[in-house]
């Protein structure tokens, strides 16, 4: 099974960064840490990576502005081949425009049980308020501090005499184990046929007068109406034999076709039965899917069948 690669971004100890490494190591675990990348060459992280035999990197940013410095890192993050960035304990904000390179990739974890207690002194804010539970919170990072969409939470219990050092230690503890987790099953989605189904139909839904059917036992996607629909788009979860869950679109024939799949056949291959007729299988069950160029590939297997009304109207908006 390929892993999905994914590189960490820390400032300090470690400690997160080592529960999600150790936990990547366990049998079927989807991710591998394949950088760990800090903006301080003293931090303790590094030293614990290097001896697991994790590269590392490290640029301090003292002296640069914010946006120089994010450049550099993320340099050294295309470098690893990194699909996706753990951040664990990386203590700078980072810019909207840094964010959005990785929108949808990026992964941090806050000590609190999100919305509640954006930013710093979580578990004082906590004890103040009254709360029950402090707790901890994955969620992804979007250009607003703290905001992004949750994937988990745990709970942690506010003791009688809980000070802000006490309740940390266990929120810390309950962070160990659930940060792998959502780790794992976030990037695992991208090998779940379901998921990759409902990704390609949101996509071709969006296209002008489609609908939804399924063809010879494959989710297919057609336009053009009821009675005179045709199918621009595939998904086909292990057909024919192949060991592969894959989008099948047109092509303009059989030399597109080939010249695809000799410029990169780990994405493209000639599908079994849909080859002949000129359709291509881009791959999907595997890490760091490109969905921008599944969106272009759906648009453009839609314009070479679509009723010429619809096409024209597209071609009037891509003008504009």
């Amino acid at each position: 099974m390929a892993k999905a690669k994914v590189a960490v971004m820390l400032s300090g100890t470690g400690t997160t960064m080592t529960s999600l490494l150790y936990a990547s190591r366990l049998p079927d675990c989807p991710y591998e840490i394949v950088l760990v990348a800090s903006n301080k060459p003293e931090a303790r992280g590094l030293t614990v990576a290097a001896a697991e035999g994790v590269p590392t990197f490290a640029h301090s940013h003292k002296g640069m502005s914010r946006e120089a410095h994010e450049a550099i890192m993320q340099d050294a993050l295309l470098a690893s081949g990194a699909d996706y960035v753990a951040l664990c304990g990386y203590m700078r904000i980072l810019t909207a425009e840094f964010v959005a390179q990785w929108a949808g990739r990026m992964l941090n974890t806050h000590p609190s049980l999100l919305p509640k207690y954006k930013g710093l002194d979580t578990h004082q804010r906590a004890i103040d308020a009254g709360d029950s539970h402090g707790g901890c919170t994955v969620h992804l990072v979007t250009s607003e501090l703290d905001d992004g969409p949750v994937l988990g939470q745990i709970p942690v219990a506010i003791l009688p005499k809980d000070s802000p050092e006490t309740l940390a230690q266990r929120v810390l503890y309950a962070e160990y184990q659930l940060y792998p987790r959502m780790l794992a099953d976030y990037v695992g989605r991208e090998m779940d046929p379901d998921w990759i189904v409902a990704r390609v139909g949101e996509l071709a839904l969006a296209l002008p007068e489609t609908d939804a059917r399924s063809s010879h036992g494959a989710p297919g996607w057609r336009v053009g109406g009821e009675k005179s629909g045709k199918f621009f788009a595939y998904v086909s979860v292990r057909h024919h034999g192949e060991d592969a869950v894959a989008l099948l679109v047109k092509t303009s024939g059989a030399d597109e076709m080939a010249a695809l799949i000799e410029a990169d056949p780990v994405i493209y291959y000639r599908p079994a039965y849909y080859g002949a007729s000129g359709w291509i299988a881009i791959r999907l069950d595997r890490p760091g899917v490109d969905w921008g160029h599944v969106r272009d590939w759906l648009e453009k297997s839609w314009r070479a069948v679509a009723p010429k009304r619809l096409t024209k109207l597209l071609e009037i908006a891509d003008q504009f």
